[in-house]
């Protein structure tokens, strides 16, 4: 089984921006856990991040027929983007939406998603461990899909 995690803008700044929000690991520190986890599941895992929407549908459209599913962490543009939604919809990858921090708990222009209703699941405010939670969840409703 193969799953893509694609990270959005800014989260190339993790472990130093803003830590008392997003916390102290650094988008290399959950990449390397990930792959711990990956391991354990039987799963093959590449990594991605990117500042830009139309790098992000880029990767997103690259990914069609080359992975099974992905976690994907749009980071601000969660809140905006109906064109990543409709690649991800487009090219037909189940996917978790990821948040590090609880969206709903924040600014009124962070408490919704326009991704939320295409994705497998949305979780969020779990900081770096919810890339675990999501990865986890993710490889067994693929895999449940796949048995049966």
């Amino acid at each position: 089984m193969r799953i893509a995690v694609i990270n959005g803008p800014n989260l190339n700044l993790l472990g130093t921006r803003e830590p008392a929000l997003y916390g102290s690991e650094t988008l290399a520190d959950i990449e390397k856990r990930l792959l711990a986890v990956a391991k354990e599941l039987g799963v093959e895992l590449t990594f991605s991040q990117y500042n830009g929407e139309g790098e992000i549908i880029d990767a997103v459209h690259a990914l069609r027929g080359k992975v099974d599913g992905a976690v994907v962490n749009a980071g601000a543009y969660s809140h905006t983007s109906l064109a990543i939604r409709d690649a991800l919809v487009g090219v037909r990858i189940p996917f978790v939406e990821l948040h590090l921090t609880n969206i709903y708990a924040r600014e009124p222009e962070r408490r919704r998603s326009a991704l939320a209703d295409a994705a497998v699941a949305v979780i969020c405010g779990f900081g770096a461990y919810g890339y675990e939670l999501a990865l986890r969840g993710l490889a067994r409703t693929l895999s449940a899909r796949v048995n049966g």
